[in-house]
């Protein structure tokens, strides 16, 4: 107002309604996290159990003391499970809530839980131990998927199927070995699950708010007691590292894009133009209006769930790339990102898992157009390298006339008189149409890894034993 009077009305309306009484509600709204990160209490609760047993027997905190803040914290975990746990914002994060739980019950002595640590390496433990848990579920869930696409493929080391490139045909192969092409996907998948465990198993307690401290503590006893490999060696990268996060994001988000490349073909699989497959019910929906549809609403959803992943892993590491040493209060945007990345992860493993088992592979219909668009074109080629003696470009040339006149006629290359073929090279053999089926073109594909009904069981067997 003009005599320099506070307008409480004008005030709070410049600040808006949801945040009515001014500045303070908006600090309190962009500070807290405990709306997220109370999912890190049974963390929090086993990082501070170590670090007060470790006080104690380093002789920094009296046993009484220990004693009496471990079965605190026990009880605070038994509040929190069955939710009798009254969460605050106004304390912040799940530290906070936790350790004034903590002073209400046993009192002074909770006061002493915060010795020789700072929020700082609290933090980065409770994340560590998360992310490190969730790795250990996505391999679990990851070996779950393998060994359904493992069983598909035994089931159908056999079946023969058009091959694509360009989403055109291109050679026979079979269902099978289609199915262990994922498998080799998601075998990666599962080795950087493995690999970023390994890179994060360090334990981050002890480095304080960022420079260690004075305290005799002993980290490698914390270590131990919460399954770390040993401690981190830098107490400004300790505070400062979201590397792990970052790391878990970038392999939910190769696994995620593995899925929705399996996706998309589950839904052009089912079309009624391709009719590969069926799913079931339980994995698909109709239509509100049109009753002959079935749509394969859980293969898209799996789809659409890597938009969201990749969405977490540029997000957090467009929080990082600018940030200085050592800790910043950006980096408290980091677990809501992994947190939702996590969850899709989960449900679309889960989801494929559920589809793969749950399909009914329609042969017949794959058979059917593993012969078209003259699949075996490269089959006579190389017959006619290995048969007739000639050059490979040559071959390809005759093969390519062989093609056009199966065109002209309507026909497939396998219903070619052996007359018109010896027409275009005089060098055919009756042998030719040997290797003009679908099935001899698949059975012939016999090295390393090729699609040969014996190479895929070959590969199953070894993956069965790998698992």
């Amino acid at each position: 107002m003009a005599d320099g009077t506070h307008d409480t009305k004008s005030s709070n309306q410049m600040w808006g309604g949801r945040f009515a009484s001014g500045p303070d509600a908006i600090m309190e709204e962009i500070n807290a996290s405990i709306g997220f990160d109370k999912k890190l209490f049974a963390q929090d609760i086993r990082g501070s159990i170590a670090h007060a047993t470790m006080l104690a027997h380093q002789g920094i905190i009296a046993q009484e003391d220990k004693t009496k803040i471990v079965e605190g914290l026990e009880a605070i975990q038994t509040e929190i499970e069955s939710g009798n746990f009254e969460f605050s914002r106004r304390l912040e994060d799940i530290h906070m809530n936790v350790e004034a739980r903590l002073a209400a019950l046993i009192g002074p002595a909770a006061g002493r839980l915060h010795t020789a640590r700072s929020r700082n390496d609290q933090v980065a433990v409770d994340f560590r131990l998360w992310v490190k848990e969730e790795l250990q579920r996505t391999e679990r869930a990851l070996t779950g998927l393998i060994e359904a696409f493992l069983d598909r493929a035994e089931e159908h080391a056999d079946t023969v199927m058009p091959g694509f490139t360009h989403m055109q045909t291109a050679q026979p192969v079979t269902f099978g070995h289609h199915c262990m092409a994922y498998v080799e996907m998601f075998g990666r998948d599962r080795q950087r699950v493995r690999h970023a465990i390994e890179h994060l198993d360090q334990n981050p307690l002890g480095a304080a708010a960022l420079a260690g401290t004075g305290f005799p503590i002993d980290r490698h006893m914390t270590a131990r007691a919460l399954g770390f490999r040993e401690p981190t060696r830098n107490s400004i990268d300790t505070v400062s590292d979201r590397d792990f996060a970052l790391e878990f994001l970038a392999v939910a988000a190769i696994a995620a894009t593995h899925l929705s490349r399996l996706a998309e073909e589950i839904v052009i699989w089912s079309t009624s133009q391709f009719g590969f497959i069926r799913l079931s019910d339980a994995f698909s929906t109709g239509s509100s209006i049109m009753p002959q549809k079935k749509n394969p609403d859980a293969a898209e959803l799996v789809r659409a769930k890597t938009g969201r992943i990749n969405g977490s892993l540029v997000a957090l590491l467009t929080v990082m790339k600018g940030l200085p040493l050592a800790y910043s209060k950006d980096m408290q945007e980091d677990k809501e990102q992994v947190f939702d990345a996590a969850e899709s992860l989960e449900l679309a493993i889960a989801a494929m898992t559920g589809m793969m088992r749950d399909m009914t592979i329609r042969a017949d219909r794959m058979k059917a157009a593993a012969g078209s668009g003259y699949s075996t074109a490269t089959d006579l080629a190389d017959w006619l390298v290995r048969e007739a003696g000639l050059p490979f470009r040559d071959a390809h040339h005759v093969t390519g006339r062989a093609v056009a006149l199966a065109e002209s006629k309507g026909c497939e290359l396998a219903d070619l008189s052996l007359e018109e073929l010896q027409a275009i090279h005089p060098d055919v053999k009756a042998g030719i149409f040997d290797v003009l089926t679908v099935e001899a073109s698949v059975a012939s594909r016999k090295s390393f890894g090729g699609t040969a009904p014996a190479q895929v069981r070959e590969q199953i067997a070894w993956w069965r034993t790998a698992l």
